[in-house]
């Protein structure tokens, strides 16, 4: 029996592309497999939701799910996750920079060893600034969710449908794809595609959208932070305690020596720089506890075609 394929691609600025990947995997699958392709409007601000709206009219294979507002990336993710009736899933972007029709490179690699075959690319075509943010998330991700460090992880993934069955099993808001992934699976795989230019458009992802992903992992997903927040604490607290012994040592041997106001000032501004620090990642910790306990949603359902 042939295997359905369902493929998730959120989308977002992208009415000049999406319509040129949706045609590159019908033209790709639709005579080997059959297949659904759930694109996940995330309150996109130009006109993506009315080039998805013509194309769904013309395939019923093609299911849009439009949000109410922009809740971002991996929230967008996880209501397509909501839908997929497939055995594999496949994961891509609406840019075009990854080409569906390489898709089946991803599919043929899943086997008894593998549960999610990630793309990986020789030669990313990134600005600086797109290259610095995925190399910081993939350091961030091996060190919070102990992911190998010959493994890349990348947004053009394959997985085979017990992985998201369990990933939207997470209710809460602020997810986090990478860590829900590690949490079912830690058989992982990449296989080499290509990278292509973006021809239209530029990335989603601003600084503040950037540092609001790397929160999400931080605070949803690890303690690390805090057990850092711990050590940090104790070497400070015992550097104070030394350079006290110090103090009282030194002014014991030499009387006239004059406590200095500078080194006073600069120790006070230090520690309690630190403390600041420390209570703002405790709060951190707090406040998404709070909203996640006032059942703040993932994302909103505004519509659906096709569904």
């Amino acid at each position: 029996m042939e295997k359905k394929l369902s493929f998730v691609i959120p989308c977002y600025g992208s009415e000049k592309t999406v319509a040129h990947v949706v045609e590159g995997i019908v033209q790709t699958v639709a005579d080997k497999n059959p297949y659904e392709i759930i694109c996940v409007n995330d309150c996109s601000p130009d006109g993506v939701y009315s080039v998805l709206e013509g194309l769904a009219a013309g395939n019923k294979c093609l299911k849009l799910v439009n949000l109410a507002r922009n809740f971002g990336q991996h929230a967008a993710i996880m209501a397509g996750y909501h839908y997929v009736t497939g055995d594999i899933v496949i994961n891509l972007d609406d840019d075009g920079q990854t080409d569906p029709r390489d898709c089946y490179k991803l599919i043929d690699a899943l086997d008894e060893k593998s549960d999610i075959v990630y793309a990986k690319y020789p030669s990313k075509k990134e600005s600086p600034f797109r290259l610095f943010g995925s190399w910081t998330a993939k350091k961030m991700s091996q060190w919070l969710c102990s992911i190998p460090k010959d493994i890349d992880l990348n947004s053009y993934f394959a997985c085979k449908r017990f992985v998201v069955d369990e990933v939207v099993r997470y209710e809460n808001a602020y997810p986090y794809l990478a860590g829900l992934q590690m949490r079912a699976t830690r058989q992982l795989k990449n296989v080499d595609v290509p990278h292509h230019e973006r021809e239209y458009g530029k990335s989603g992802y601003s600084l503040g959208k950037l540092v609001s992903l790397w929160m999400n992992g931080f605070t949803a997903f690890s303690v690390k932070p805090l057990r850092i927040a711990t050590f940090i604490g104790a070497m400070t607290a015992s550097l104070g305690f030394l350079y006290a012994v110090y103090t009282a040592i030194k002014k014991l041997l030499n009387p006239e020596v004059l406590i200095g106001y500078s080194s006073m000032m600069c120790v006070l501004l230090f520690i309690g720089g630190m403390i600041m620090l420390m209570l703002g990642l405790i709060g951190e910790y707090i406040g998404r506890i709070y909203i996640c306990l006032n059942k703040s949603p993932q994302y909103v359902v505004r519509n659906t075609v096709n569904i």
